[in-house]
């Protein structure tokens, strides 16, 4: 997507792209193809809220979500799969959205209330993946607080290095509160500190999930055989619904 302040600024910007990409795609200015950005990423963060916020529901009237968006995928029109999962991440949909947001409201004087209203949802559901996983020490009569915890995928996207806003840091900071020892591993992450503050890595995967009183998979590398890793675990709660195996637990 290129737009250019003027018609021949476009027409440069086009020729420089076609020489590597297949398709470039004009927009009349400068202003439609950054809003073009703007309102993509916006369409993806307030789809991720809808089902986030049906994650939330359907776990309490204990419908399986996951099953639900299989199905509605089979109508060949009018649907497109969102999934939910522990927060979103990235430097795309959490601040673009935020960012239109900020600008209508500052420009215009009235807010833009989906963003508001998924940014609320979505920021939110590393709280939410860390009462879950709380309750589920509860029910095996154990505290989370001396509980320790393995986070498995740290990285905001699967099978990549980067951790910019990652829901793992929201979810990390919200256990440690709670008193549980939290510790990772990710393929892709070397080193990570909360503000600062070393999380414990471990290399020895099959073990620390062996040993972990809860394990939960925050990003699925390609790397992560869930449903070993899910069958090893004393208990596994799989936030990006990828497990087969009966006894994990789902988002």
């Amino acid at each position: 997507m290129v737009g250019g302040y003027t018609p021949a600024c476009t027409d440069a910007a086009a020729d420089f792209y076609a020489r590597f990409i297949e398709t470039v795609v004009r927009a009349r200015g400068t202003r439609e193809a950054e809003t073009a950005k703007l309102l993509e990423n916006t369409y993806r963060h307030v789809n991720i809220a809808l089902v986030n916020e049906m994650a939330r529901f359907c776990h309490e009237l204990d419908i399986d979500l996951w099953d639900v968006i299989n199905a509605a995928s089979t109508k060949p029109f009018g649907f497109q799969a969102f999934y939910p999962g522990p927060g979103v991440g990235g430097h795309c949909i959490p601040i673009d959205p935020n960012y239109l947001s900020h600008n209508v409201r500052s420009k215009l004087g009235y807010p833009f209330r989906f963003v508001e209203l998924a940014q609320e949802i979505n920021a939110t559901m590393p709280a939410y993946v860390a009462r879950r996983a709380q309750n589920l020490l509860n029910a095996a009569g154990q505290a989370v607080r001396g509980a320790t915890i393995l986070l498995l995928g740290i990285t905001y996207k699967a099978n990549i290095a980067d951790q910019r806003e990652s829901p793992a840091t929201p979810l990390a900071r919200q256990l440690s509160a709670l008193g549980a020892t939290v510790s990772y591993h990710d393929p892709h992450v070397a080193t990570w500190d909360i503000g600062g503050v070393p999380v414990s890595r471990t290399d020895d995967l099959e073990g620390a999930v062996a040993s972990a009183d809860l394990v939960i998979l925050v990003q699925s590398h390609r790397e992560y055989d869930v449903d070993h890793l899910a069958r090893l675990a004393k208990r596994f709660f799989d936030t990006r619904g990828v497990s087969t195996v009966r006894e994990a637990h789902r988002l």
